[in-house]
């Protein structure tokens, strides 16, 4: 979790502070890229007018990207993407009755007009979202562009041979 005064590139949201297990892979891969950003609980049901608060303020502060990781309804996420123009990411939580498969229909079947892209559930779409919100920023940052490529380059020459 961050200072609120400092400059970010990406803004990381989730509903409830026990999504952070999961979360937390978005925040380290944004490290590992070197993306400023920085991670908040704020619900969007029992906090909405902290939520409203904070969309502008993280937006002066140079929020690119928003990521928005809920179970459920999963509201937060389109919550964000009606209150922002910058692009928003959906994380879709684990959830207890039907793993996730609640969450990532919410998020996925967004109405027209209010586009919100949706990753895959769980720690797999927590990584993917803080790739694919430093792909975007790295559209404007040739930095944050040459460290996606080289995570990439990195990634496709793991070895991956079976042992003997």
């Amino acid at each position: 979790m961050s200072d609120e005064t400092k400059a970010i590139q990406v803004a990381v949201l989730m509903g409830s502070p026990s999504d952070w297990e999961t979360m937390q892979h978005t925040s380290a891969m944004l490290d590992e890229l070197g993306v400023a950003h920085e991670c908040h609980a704020i619900s969007a049901h029992r906090q909405p007018a902290k939520l409203h608060a904070y969309i502008p303020d993280a937006e002066a502060r140079g929020a690119r990207v928003f990521i928005g990781a809920a179970g459920g309804a999963a509201h937060l996420p389109g919550v964000l993407a009606s209150q922002t123009a910058r692009p928003v990411l959906g994380v879709p939580m684990k959830g207890w009755s039907t793993g996730g498969l609640d969450a990532l229909l919410s998020i996925a079947q967004m109405p027209g007009g209010v586009p919100v892209g949706c990753l895959a559930v769980g720690k797999a779409g927590a990584k993917n979202a803080a790739i694919l919100a430093a792909q975007i920023v790295g559209v404007a940052d040739d930095a944050i562009a040459g460290a996606v490529n080289r995570f990439r380059e990195a990634q496709s020459t793991k070895d991956t041979s079976l042992p003997a």
